[in-house]
């Protein structure tokens, strides 16, 4: 099979597409043939050799895929050949056919393209697992996401909303913000105009899902509610800040932040159960919809990840395997 190879820890044109052998499904995955592979910032991090500090060379990348069944192992009942699915990797998704834990899979919503099911689980799985289970947003609060038009971002907003949460973003353009709010934001701060702090101090924000890190961190610390939630699942601006514990412990703030990718089997097993419990409804009833920014031929995975690098994106993008 075709598969984009990360050949050593670099810039994007390390990555390279190559002839590799067809994975083989072990007793409790699923093969799928590969109609289309999510990309994530994590991929950036990893083929620059800044995630986990792994070695890299060798390594096919990309956390999430749509496809059809085509192979299934003994201990994967639950999954017959011809069954379209979407499902959550740690890595090999950038690849004709990945082999996948069959717990990790889950049905193609009805009335969903199968191509725009691979915008689904790294999305999903990040924003509930972040937000619903670590931050615990209760009925009548308020979440504030940084990166709105981002997939996590826009998942977040459709989820939330979805749920009865009223929904605040920042982004970086006007057309950024449009989207946050046409998909359900009741307000979207655009950062390169307007300081999102003085923007928002009026508003009783009681979670804030960041990936951004840097200065934001003490505005959103001065931002939140008293027991509110601060929750990390990047930090584009750096990582190193300075916090006022004084903002902490008056306001009995908990900080948090999570990585998917290193997660145990397990837990995503049950990540996946809880997300097909309370997200696929949304998803199949239309509260929930894709929103793809541009797809790419697997080959073309570097210009791929130059565009999502550069920002200019709203939504997902998509590597996509023809036939």
């Amino acid at each position: 099979m075709k598969a984009i190879v990360i050949t050593q820890a670099g810039g994007p044109d390390v990555l390279q597409l190559q002839e590799r052998p067809q994975p083989v499904p072990a007793a409790h995955e699923v093969l799928i043939k590969v109609k289309a592979a999510g990309l994530n910032r994590s991929d950036i991090a990893l083929r620059e050799g800044r995630y986990g500090g792994q070695p890299v060379a060798g390594v096919v990348p990309g956390l999430e895929v749509a496809g059809a069944v085509v192979a299934v192992g003994a201990a994967a009942p639950r999954w017959q050949v011809g069954d379209h699915v979407c499902a959550l990797l740690s890595e090999g998704a950038y690849a004709e056919y990945a082999a996948v834990d069959a717990r990790h899979c889950l049905p193609v919503p009805a009335g969903w393209l199968l191509e725009d099911a691979a915008s689904l689980p790294e999305t999903t799985f990040t924003v509930w697992a972040n937000v619903f289970q670590a931050a615990a947003l209760q009925p009548g609060e308020t979440v504030l996401v940084h990166g709105g038009s981002s997939g996590i971002g826009l998942t977040l907003i459709q989820l939330a909303t979805a749920l009865g949460h009223r929904v605040l973003a920042t982004a970086g353009s006007a057309s950024k913000c449009q989207a946050c709010e046409r998909l359900g934001a009741a307000r979207c701060v655009n950062y390169q105009q307007q300081d999102f702090e003085q923007a928002f101090k009026d508003e009783k924000i009681n979670v804030i899902l960041d990936m951004v890190g840097g200065d934001y961190t003490a505005k959103n610390l001065r931002l939140l509610a008293p027991d509110g939630r601060l929750q990390y699942i990047n930090a584009m601006q750096g990582a190193q800040v300075e916090l006022n514990l004084l903002d902490i412990m008056t306001k009995r703030l908990r900080l948090g932040g999570s990585m998917l990718r290193p997660r145990s089997a397990d837990f995503k097993a049950a990540l996946a159960a809880e997300v097909e419990k309370y997200v696929w409804p949304l998803a199949t009833g239309g509260q929930l919809e894709p929103v793809i920014y541009k797809t790419f031929p697997l080959a073309e995975a570097a210009k791929a990840q130059e565009l999502m690098a550069s920002s200019e994106h709203i939504g997902k993008i998509l590597l996509v395997n023809e036939g």
